[in-house]
């Protein structure tokens, strides 16, 4: 019976480690990442902004959704970053062509999130300001 319950446990501890390493991965991206803690910071404006204007639950779903992106992007970013770095300490062209286009992508991710800021938040600012 004991070894029947072995394999769940060991299964169990798996998914709890790994999202051990998860959060350790996250905790390490903003430890050690000026432009994670740069999006972190516009996260939680936006977040801030979005509960001031009362967004809806659309809006919202858009915001959280933009913000993911970004955070997403940075994070493979700063992966790709690393493992570029692992493999190739000197200075190469297919290593420093890899980083750019990993910065592109953040670079991508962050206009498509300004642009749903802008579709989201501009109505509720020209209302604020209309009287």
């Amino acid at each position: 019976m004991n070894d029947r319950r072995k394999p769940g446990r060991t299964r169990h501890w798996r998914l709890v480690r790994s999202f051990g390493f998860a959060i350790r991965g996250i905790s390490v991206l903003l430890r050690t990442q000026a432009n994670a803690r740069i999006h972190m910071a516009a996260a939680l404006g936006v977040a801030l902004a979005a509960a001031f204007f009362h967004i809806t639950r659309m809006e919202w779903c858009a915001v959280v959704a933009a913000i993911g992106l970004v955070w997403t992007a940075e994070a493979l970013n700063t992966a790709v970053e690393t493992v570029v770095d692992l493999v190739s300490p000197d200075i190469h062209p297919l290593a420093g062509r890899a980083k750019d286009i990993a910065a592109g992508a953040v670079l991508m991710a962050a206009i498509a999130a300004v642009i749903i800021g802008v579709l989201v938040f501009a109505p509720h600012l020209r209302a604020l300001y209309q009287p």
